[in-house]
């Protein structure tokens, strides 16, 4: 394949998680210091999968040579079902970022189904009862599916839907919110960027700008002298707690079109309740599901690696680099379970 065919998708690209200045250019270092792309760039009917900075950097330097792989996939659908899976595989990823691939890889995975069993209508353009019930079956076994694979309960997979469809109506009503949200630049609450969506269109850029700038860590915040406090009602304040509450002449929020952007102070109140809870420490039963995480994410891993580069497996100098880290890993297990 011609590399300078290689396109790039929107709707792919959005799934992988950006590299940093920093990281990126250190990709970069790495890259003309071996004088090669060690890993090849993964494409589907020419169109990236994996490999974005990759391919930016070999158009930068065309000196340097990179190898193209090319997958099979039934539909697009399917390409990011992998997409999101590869990237869940990868232990660099913010908690906003695992939550969007989840949701996004549940969305895709309800798609397919859809495509291939729930798109029967009758004739009036409604769909039938029957497909109904098989869709919602079949949204059910794939919501416990994805649970299972990324040791979450199902309610997870359900929010984590919810936090995607909201992180992409923010960024459709002000480009460069996915960033923020899944860098971790700015830090709402699953239930505030889950909002975004179920906003009207015409209110979400306003709903958008709130939540961020709400959300601004301190340092870029414009200093000003401490605000007379008022005790938010039934629920328990502190001096990280406290706030000033605006007048209840203010408009209502979201505001209309050319309405100054300000809450009310009834909705701030019920807002303000509805988020502090007591502080609870985790015991080790609530942590068992980090360590089931942390080995579904292994074996995922292992197996998309071995699925992609099949070499790792017939070659003799790999084989025995594999066989090395597998006995690692077989040596910490026995040492782990002389200890219980």
């Amino acid at each position: 394949m011609n590399p300078n065919v290689l396109k790039t998708d929107p709707e792919f690209q959005s799934k992988i998680p950006p590299l940093t200045f920093e990281e990126l250019n250190q990709l970069e270092a790495n890259i003309l210091r071996d004088g090669r792309i060690l890993n090849p760039i993964i494409v589907w009917e020419g169109l990236i999968v994996d490999g974005h900075n990759r391919y930016t950097i070999a158009k930068k330097h065309p000196e340097i040579p990179f190898t193209i792989h090319e997958k099979e996939f039934a539909s697009r659908y399917e390409a990011i079902i992998w997409i999101c899976k590869n990237q869940l595989g990868r232990r660099n990823l913010t908690p906003e970022q695992k939550k969007y691939l989840i949701g996004k890889q549940y969305e895709a995975e309800k798609m397919k189904l859809g495509g291939d069993h729930g798109n029967s209508r009758s004739s009036n353009g409604t769909f039938s009862p029957n497909s109904q019930n098989g869709d919602l079956g079949n949204s059910r076994t794939t919501c416990k599916k994805i649970a299972a694979e990324n040791g979450i309960s199902k309610n997870t997979v359900l929010r984590a839907e919810q936090f995607s469809k909201g992180v992409d109506a923010a960024e459709e009503a002000v480009p460069g919110t996915r960033k923020k949200v899944l860098s971790g630049e700015v830090k709402p609450t699953a239930s505030e960027i889950a909002s975004v969506a179920r906003a009207p269109p015409e209110d979400r850029a306003a709903l958008v700008a709130a939540i961020c700038k709400a959300k601004e860590p301190l340092s870029q915040k414009q200093k000003s002298p401490p605000a007379t406090t008022t005790p938010l009602s039934d629920a328990g304040t502190s001096d990280e707690d406290a706030t000033s509450a605006p007048t209840p002449s203010e408009p209502t929020f979201p505001p209309k079109a050319g309405e100054s952007l300000k809450a009310d102070r009834q909705q701030i109140l019920e807002i303000a309740n509805g988020r502090y809870h007591a502080k609870q420490l985790a015991d080790g039963a609530a942590m068992l599901c980090e360590v089931s995480g942390a080995v579904n994410s292994m074996i995922r891993r292992w197996e998309s690696v071995f699925r992609d580069y099949p070499d790792l497996l017939t070659d003799a100098g790999n084989r025995a680099v594999v066989k090395r880290t597998i006995q690692k890993v077989k040596d910490y297990l026995q040492r782990l379970e002389d200890t219980i």
